[in-house]
């Protein structure tokens, strides 16, 4: 019909979490009310009342979020200077989400951190994102920025 939608490349699942993650919050998340004839808008408020706390749902808890944020560098008298934000995000039973300080030590060696033996200047932001699936496989994602 030579009609084509030009929206470009669609963005990767890690794509779409940072973009989440760490877009500017909006002046108002609820959207637009459109009134269809025979619809009814709902809208949930609170929690859901859905019960995840069983083991088939494991794998939620297993999701770990590592926002990292190191950098290193010696000073001119020779002294190592460090930078560790690094931030761990999980979930609790029901599905709760949370953030807690953590360090690039507890980073898993999945990820492509490579703090150097010797205090050399380095520098490295990234999510890294690692779980357990329904059957117990070990996956992860990590973007850098």
């Amino acid at each position: 019909m030579g009609a084509s939608f030009g929206g470009g490349v669609p963005l990767s699942p890690m794509e779409r979490l940072y973009e989440i993650a760490f877009r500017e919050p909006h002046e108002s998340t609820r959207p637009i009310p459109i009134e269809v004839p025979g619809l009814i808008l709902a809208q949930a408020e609170g929690l859901a009342d859905v019960d995840i706390s069983g083991d088939a749902f494991d794998f939620v808890r297993s999701i770990r979020v590592y926002h990292i944020q190191f950098s290193q560098h010696q000073n001119r008298d020779g002294d190592c200077i460090r930078s560790d934000s690094t931030r761990l995000g999980s979930y609790g039973t029901q599905g709760d989400y949370g953030w807690a300080r953590s360090s690039v030590a507890a980073v898993p060696e999945a990820s492509d951190l490579a703090v150097p033996e010797h205090c050399r200047s380095y520098s490295w932001r990234s999510v890294f994102v690692d779980w357990l699936d329904h059957a117990g496989n070990y996956g992860s994602e990590e973007v850098r920025y």
